[in-house]
């Protein structure tokens, strides 16, 4: 019953599938999913903290840390430290980074589309809305189900 009822089961597999193939189409590019998603989050007008990468990501600072380093190494991320708080840290994007994003852009996009279209029964933007419930439901946020509900007349 279990491995065919469980949702962590079931999302860990998908999850990991999803990721394979986005790192096999961003492989020629010498990016991971990972990295890809990280450079993402990066991509913003100004440095950001790493408390609020941490967030975005789901990652602990640490992790965020670790998974920063091979970036800064090939010069695609800089760190540096807050000057409204010396013990912050904040992270930019460098040129080179932002040219790597440019041109890892239109891979994800169709490796994207490409999954959207293995979706046979769900649709996208309600996958990913009932994904973004999970998430805020486990980062303590508000009881969203209880709002949707309401707002729906449900």
């Amino acid at each position: 019953m279990v491995r065919e009822t469980c949702l962590c089961l079931h999302l860990q597999s998908a999850a990991r599938a999803v990721g394979r193939r986005f790192d096999r189409a961003l492989r020629p590019l010498g990016l991971t999913n990972g990295q890809f998603s990280l450079l993402m989050s990066l991509n913003r007008p100004e440095p950001a903290s790493m408390a609020a990468i941490s967030a975005l990501l789901a990652m602990d600072r640490t992790t965020l840390t670790a998974k920063l380093k091979p970036l800064e190494r090939r010069g695609l991320a800089a760190v540096t430290v807050d000057v409204a708080d010396k013990r912050s840290r904040r992270v930019r994007l460098t040129s080179a980074g932002r040219a790597l994003l440019a041109a890892a852009l239109p891979v994800w996009a169709e490796t994207q589309a490409e999954i959207e279209g293995l979706l046979l029964w769900t649709d996208p933007d309600d996958l990913r809305r009932d994904l973004r419930v999970l998430s805020a439901q486990e980062s303590g946020a508000a009881p969203i189900r209880a709002a949707q509900k309401s707002s729906q007349g449900v």
